[in-house]
């Protein structure tokens, strides 16, 4: 099933930079670089390092103008940000596929599309949260199928997209969705025109994915994407795959989306950056 890319269905905002001629366009992930300063200092050192986009996982503990006016000083547009995911330090992945658990992710839904209309930013990701072994497999996809639904719905009436992003196995055991073919599947199954895949590359590379090959097959539902390094989660500059090459691909295939950095830097953040550098960053 194929059908029109998000920028076709929700034009975002002006000034997030798609539809550019500069590509790939690099946000930088604000959960995990620059982990030597307080969130609310790493605004000011991504932009010094040249990024254009910020995003970040959790941004509830911290007032929703108070992160804006971040944004606004420092002249960012926030890409991209994660639903309340449940209780994270209990190990909860998310609450979408959870049964029983409908009115809390219904009440994540509202909180994350409040921040996101403050923040300006249009792609929310929903996360399915990990299986339980005593709640059946079946029960938990019509849950997911269903709260994605209200998710899409709800998003789109604010001109947001929703997405999901599957989370392999060997750094999430029991994520509901593992693999992009299984995300894919998730997608396709809830058949809303505002349910859009996050495509972390790092995800893909660990499950042994011919990303070139997802990435094209999955062009029409991709709202976002994500890099790390594989082993490691490092910068993406090293190991089996030739990033440069991969990156030129993208922007070959006609995406014209946002690169989420999600990394964690094996020392200090700009000392890392040498990556980027034809980019701009660094």
């Amino acid at each position: 099933m194929r059908r029109s890319t998000p920028l076709a269905i929700l034009p975002p905002p002006s000034g997030n930079g798609w539809g550019d001629n500069a590509m790939p366009k690099f946000s930088g992930n604000l959960w995990y670089l620059f982990p030597e300063l307080d969130l609310m200092d790493r605004f000011e050192a991504a932009a010094g390092a040249g990024f254009k986009g910020v995003e970040f996982h959790f941004p509830y503990q911290w007032p929703a103008a108070e992160l804006a006016q971040k944004l606004s000083q420092h002249e960012l547009v926030q890409v991209q940000i994660n639903a309340p995911p449940g209780d994270w330090d209990a190990g909860e992945r998310g609450l979408a596929a959870l049964p029983g658990r409908e009115g809390e992710f219904r009440k994540s839904v509202a909180t994350a599309i409040a921040y996101a209309k403050a923040l300006n930013c249009n792609r929310v990701h929903f996360m399915a949260g990990v299986f339980s072994d005593e709640v059946g497999r079946e029960q938990a996809k019509g849950t997911f199928l269903e709260n994605l639904n209200f998710a899409a719905t709800a998003c789109a009436e604010e001109g947001i997209c929703a997405l999901i992003e599957p989370l392999n196995p060997i750094d999430v055991p029991g994520y509901m969705i593992g693999d992009t073919l299984a995300a894919r599947a998730v997608i396709d199954s809830v058949g809303h025109a505002n349910l859009f895949l996050q495509y972390d590359l790092y995800h893909a590379v660990m499950n042994g994915e011919d990303i070139q090959a997802a990435i094209q097959g999955n062009l029409d539902v991709i709202g976002h994407m994500q890099v790390a390094g594989v082993p490691g989660r490092n910068e993406p500059d090293g190991g089996d795959l030739d990033y440069p090459a991969l990156f030129m691909a993208i922007d070959d295939s006609g995406y014209d989306g946002w690169v989420g950095c999600e990394y964690t830097p094996r020392g200090g953040t700009l000392e890392g950056l040498g990556w980027a550098s034809p980019w701009g960053i660094g």
